[in-house]
């Protein structure tokens, strides 16, 4: 799909192809080989830098090739309610354009459109840079928010009753808070160079840093920052939830198993000595004893009474 635009900030215009002017932008997402090959030659971007975004495992880095610059970050995604990932989103700044290449759609360039143009400019490449950043951040904030929500009611459910579906849950959250952490250490390190980049003049005709982006800047930084942290306490709480309820369970299978062990021994009473009573041979209490049964099934009940009491006062039962 491939999207383009051009907005002031008062002014917001869909663009096509043909129309493509200095200051627009330019969203590709999921773009097949010919509209890479048509952005490609309307704004003379290298092709490995379009390319770049639409590999998964690709990691956040900064490239600088002439006059265009790749700033490559790792955005969060929502799958599901339970499921969470990441997708590298791949930003390229050109001397006349900004240009967004992402595999999906997904809801940290969706806030950029007509209804919310007041908030930025395409003109001013730098800034919608950071601002793409900061809106990144705090998606990672907002679905961390999600999880821990979700993991506190998943919390509530175990203790109330022990089921698979909570914790294969459980299982999707830890893999996601490991996916939040690699992208958000990665984004840190790219966002660290722009740091480093805003004092090399060798680069200030491409990314031109001015006071006011330099404190949207260390405002996108506090956000990943803080996300780090936060992921960090959640996954540890997580992995500690993960452990107890693993001890739990473990410690319900062995009472179950001792409570079964303690049933067998207790049922094994009465069918040994029925056994006796039930051989081919002369025995006390035959049938020539009109309170024969009586008297077997009274030390039936004396033998298992015994035996019950012992495992109480050991704590079997």
């Amino acid at each position: 799909m491939l999207r383009i635009c051009k907005n002031d900030g008062i002014n917001y215009q869909e663009l096509t192809v043909e129309q493509i002017v200095r200051n627009s932008w330019i969203n590709l997402v999921n773009p097949t080989d010919e509209e890479l090959l048509l952005i490609a030659e309307k704004t003379n971007t290298p092709i490995d830098f379009l390319r770049a975004a639409l590999d998964e495992e690709e990691r956040p880095r900064i490239e600088i090739e002439d006059d265009f610059a790749l700033i490559l970050i790792s955005i969060p995604v929502m799958l599901s309610e339970t499921n969470y990932d990441t997708l590298p989103l791949g930003i390229i700044i050109t001397p006349q354009n900004l240009i967004t290449v992402c595999l999906e759609n997904n809801p940290v360039v969706l806030e950029f459109n007509e209804y919310n143009r007041r908030f930025f400019n395409t003109a001013k490449k730098t800034r919608f840079l950071f601002q793409i950043l900061y809106k990144s951040a705090t998606y990672y904030l907002r679905y961390l928010r999600q999880i821990s929500r979700l993991s506190e009611q998943i919390e509530v459910d175990l203790r109330l009753s022990m089921k698979n579906k909570e914790l294969f849950v459980l299982m999707d959250l830890q893999q996601a808070l490991t996916y939040f952490t690699f992208s958000l250490r990665a984004n840190g390190i790219v966002m660290d160079r722009l740091l480093r980049i805003r004092s090399n003049n060798q680069f200030r005709h491409l990314i031109q840093i001015y006071e006011e982006d330099e404190d949207l800047l260390e405002d996108v930084i506090i956000e990943n920052n803080q996300a780090i942290q936060m992921v960090e306490m959640y996954s540890r709480i997580l992995s500690g939830m993960a452990e107890t309820f693993a001890s739990i369970i473990s410690n319900n299978l062995n009472m179950v198993m001792k409570f079964l062990t303690a049933m067998t021994i207790i049922l094994a009473i009465p069918t040994m000595i029925a056994s006796f009573w039930g051989m081919n041979v002369n025995v006390p209490f035959g049938e020539s004893n009109p309170f024969g049964f009586i008297i077997v099934i009274t030390i039936i009940a004396a033998f298992t009474g015994i035996t019950t009491y012992i495992l109480l006062r050991k704590k079997v039962l």
